[in-house]
């Protein structure tokens, strides 16, 4: 991981280019397209009206799992830290909920990163299929995975961990 931020001091990697590091492999992520960034703006919107003070929202920010990955995640909800996590990155015991809106990239969503979070111990996984239009929420982390899956469409309602909130999945797509 020391190599990877001194390539951001050395300039050879910006803030603006879009990559991420997974098991010690810099990724290259998808370009966003406007669909995938409405959902996460929509995403940012209703959890960040929804977080008091014992939660953070983070939105396209990295969190620091082990020594060697460091995913940026679409949306991040976090317990609060009086110091917004200036001193550390988040880690997997901080996240109560991670998303990734999944256009182009739903197959390595579902395949490694669901995986790399269910090691780590990240408690709920939502991977938002922007093509079929639903919520795909992971539960129960394992070393080989999330040992619970379900899929949410339409009008069903998701219960946000750490937030007072119920999300209705159709409002994710303002789209027809």
């Amino acid at each position: 991981m020391d190599d990877y931020h001194a390539m951001t001091r050395a300039g050879i990697l910006s803030e603006d280019d879009r990559v991420e590091l997974i098991e010690g492999e810099i990724v290259v992520m998808s370009p966003v397209g406007s669909r995938h960034a409405a959902c996460v703006d929509i995403l940012a919107e209703l959890l960040i009206r929804a977080a008091d003070h014992r939660t953070a929202v983070r939105v396209q920010s990295p969190i620091g799992l082990g020594g060697s990955t460091e995913p940026q995640p679409d949306v991040c909800v976090l317990v609060r830290r009086e110091d917004a996590y200036s001193e550390r990155l988040p880690g997997s015991e901080d996240v109560l909920l991670i998303i990734e809106v999944s256009d182009t990239s739903r197959s390595y969503d579902r395949r490694v990163k669901a995986e790399l979070y269910a090691r780590h111990g990240i408690q709920e996984f939502w991977l938002i299929d922007l093509g079929s239009r639903t919520v795909e929420a992971y539960r129960t982390p394992g070393p080989d995975g999330y040992g619970e899956r379900s899929v949410h469409e339409g009008g069903q309602r998701l219960p946000v961990p750490g937030l007072q909130l119920d999300l209705e999945v159709r409002t994710l797509f303002p789209y027809e």
